[in-house]
């Protein structure tokens, strides 16, 4: 929300009732009564829906009039969402900095930052770093003709922490991957749910395709160069686990995964993973935990490419008003899954 957006009056009294903490920052309530202005997860009684205005921020409320409450300290929200920002373009940096260094930097505690930051982003400073390192590697081994070169551009100090770390995150091997993934074997089935018939295909490395409405058709138009061949036994199992979660989408199930894309969609994709059953966030704050809070229309198309649903649950995102928006998949499948969760 910027300070020309006009504010949804009954939305934020919503967060406000609710005492949503993500709503922190983005606006402050100013109580008539009192004359003081409050973050929405101000923990104080609540006064009457009709002894309440909505402002873009403290300064706003305190030339109406109104002055800072001192029991949440509104101010300080807009502090601690400057500092997620600063940490995030810090993090996206070549050295990321440990936890202490980082902290520092922006003016905190390393306990309370480290609480901070994933509350704002849904992943700890140290997850979201690896995140980032991992989709670079994604991208420069799609454009580096030497592995080992596209492994120092990606930022790790030696190709053994690759490996370690996550060489297996990646799916395909680094050869593989840079060549399109020429030569992979991708198997396929169709598996019967309570929501429709899904295609559930997957490389020996993990599953790389997971949609509805699809069939061997669509498989081979999207992968021209793998060989695509009927599932097996152990395909069968993969599948059995992926209806689970579209039965019962709470299940916290670590499933293989080998799927592609850009650094910035592999690190929304993975922000959605982040997200605890039953929780939804905002593309705001899926852009801003893949390290560009600007790119909210492009957290929402990276949703929307999401190659694996259920698996990366993108049923969770939705509009910073709370709206649901769109779903690849259709917005009944959405609220299903959404209702299930909960």
């Amino acid at each position: 929300m910027s300070d020309t957006d006009p504010i949804d009056a009954d939305a934020a009294w919503d967060a406000f009732d609710t005492r949503d903490r993500r709503r922190d920052g983005r606006f402050v309530v100013a109580v008539h009564t009192t004359g003081i202005y409050c973050k929405p997860s101000c923990p104080a009684r609540r006064p009457k829906r009709e002894n309440v205005a909505f402002y873009h921020d403290g300064a706003a409320a305190r030339v109406a009039g109104y002055r800072a409450c001192l029991r949440c300290k509104p101010d300080d929200a807009a502090r601690d969402q400057i500092a997620v920002v600063r940490a995030v373009a810090l993090l996206a940096g070549e050295d990321a900095p440990g936890l202490d260094a980082l902290a520092a930097e922006v003016g905190y505690a390393p306990h309370h930052f480290h609480r901070l930051f994933k509350r704002a982003t849904g992943v700890t400073p140290a997850a979201y770093a690896r995140g980032l390192r991992a989709g670079r590697a994604t991208q420069a081994l799609s454009q580096e003709d030497s592995v080992t070169h596209a492994i120092y551009e990606a930022g790790y100090s030696a190709p053994s922490r690759f490996y370690e770390q996550d060489a297996k995150r990646l799916g395909m091997s680094p050869s593989v991957w840079r060549k399109g993934g020429a030569g992979a074997v991708i198997r396929w089935t169709i598996a019967t749910t309570t929501l429709g018939p899904m295609l559930i295909a997957a490389t020996d490395k993990g599953l790389c395709r997971v949609t509805f409405e699809e069939g061997e058709a669509d498989l081979r138009a999207r992968f021209p160069q793998a060989e695509i061949v009927a599932g097996d036994a152990a395909l069968v199992e993969l599948a059995e686990q992926v209806v689970a979660l579209v039965e019962t989408p709470g299940r916290d199930l670590d499933l293989p995964l080998d799927v592609q894309g850009t650094a910035f969609q592999e690190a929304v994709w993975q922000a959605l993973r982040d997200i605890p059953p039953g929780e939804t966030r905002s593309y705001r704050e899926l852009a801003a935990a893949a390290g560009n809070p600007r790119a909210v229309r492009a957290a929402g198309t990276a949703c929307g490419a999401n190659p694996v649903s259920i698996v990366t649950p993108c049923h969770r995102a939705q509009r910073a008003d709370g709206s649901m928006a769109g779903y690849a998949w259709g917005i009944d499948r959405k609220i299903a899954l959404r209702k299930r969760e909960a």
